[in-house]
């Protein structure tokens, strides 16, 4: 029996290089440099790692973005991955999560059945953390965020998986199919493999919203309930200012005392 292991992936910008439109707050995504989401990339290593260790494997992958993001999925294919799958179309563009997990629950359901889906834990360009449970909702199947640790049981049907909670960690048991996202503390992705980096036929797909299976009325920005009112980047900080007394006691003395007046405490 084929063991199927879903990776839902995306294509981030460069959050240190990008920069913010300062009249309408939005990200200025053009001409900004991407990459794999690192968490996705921990989530994509999860997958070949249970390929590596459990025979007959499959491993997927699915991504919704622009054409550009199919660079990104040749990489996933070049690491490992047996498929892959982008859904792209102008009608889907400015989804917020809602419709964003609507859009990749449709995708999923088209491809097929799968054990186990695994994202992560957040894109680096939201930081919400929302897409992937909103998935497992769609699909009413248990999921667990924040994984940091895993191993599929003798069973072949349940996972053993453990997440940070308050002081320490939660050990939880789930029966698959279910839905994980991935934190980096999981693991060290793996580099591309020279020799497939080289496939000449990479079994990559791309669908519009059509051949998803998408209802374009539920997907893009009339069908997203989220509305940015204001995003800005922070202005950097002034130069600090050097503290220091003859002794110890003073230049506490005197940090107290600066605190005090612009009132930090």
């Amino acid at each position: 029996m084929t063991f199927r292991v879903l990776v839902c992936a995306k294509q981030v910008p460069d959050t240190e290089k990008i920069k913010i439109d300062p009249k309408t707050g939005s990200l200025q995504r053009h001409g900004a440099p991407v990459k794999m989401n690192p968490d996705d990339a921990h989530a994509l290593e999860a997958a070949l790692a249970i390929k590596d260790a459990v025979k007959d494997t499959t491993v997927s992958v699915l991504s919704m973005g622009p054409r550009q993001a199919e660079d990104m999925l040749f990489e996933c294919l070049a690491m490992g991955a047996d498929h892959a799958v982008l859904v792209s179309d102008k009608a889907l563009a400015e989804s917020d999560t809602y419709a964003t997990s609507y859009v990749l629950t449709c995708a999923l359901q088209k491809m097929g059945a799968f054990d186990l889906i695994l994202c992560g834990s957040k894109a680096q360009d939201g930081e919400t953390g929302q897409v992937g449970p909103e998935v497992a909702g769609r699909l009413g199947i248990p999921q667990v965020s924040f994984v940091d640790q895993m191993e599929v049981e003798p069973d072949g049907r349940h996972l053993l998986v453990r997440r940070p909670y308050r002081r320490g960690h939660e050990m939880v048991r789930v029966k698959m199919p279910c839905l994980l996202t991935v934190s980096g503390a999981l693991n060290v992705p793996r580099f591309m493999s020279i020799p497939r980096i080289f496939e000449e036929n990479p079994d990559l797909c791309v669908w519009d919203a059509v051949q998803a299976g998408v209802d374009p009325e539920k997907a893009g920005l009339q069908a997203s309930p989220t509305r940015v009112i204001d995003s800005f980047a922070p202005e950097k900080g002034g130069a600090g200012v050097m503290i220091k007394g003859d002794s110890e006691q003073e230049t506490a003395a005197l940090l107290l005392a600066q605190l005090k007046k612009i009132h930090a405490i």
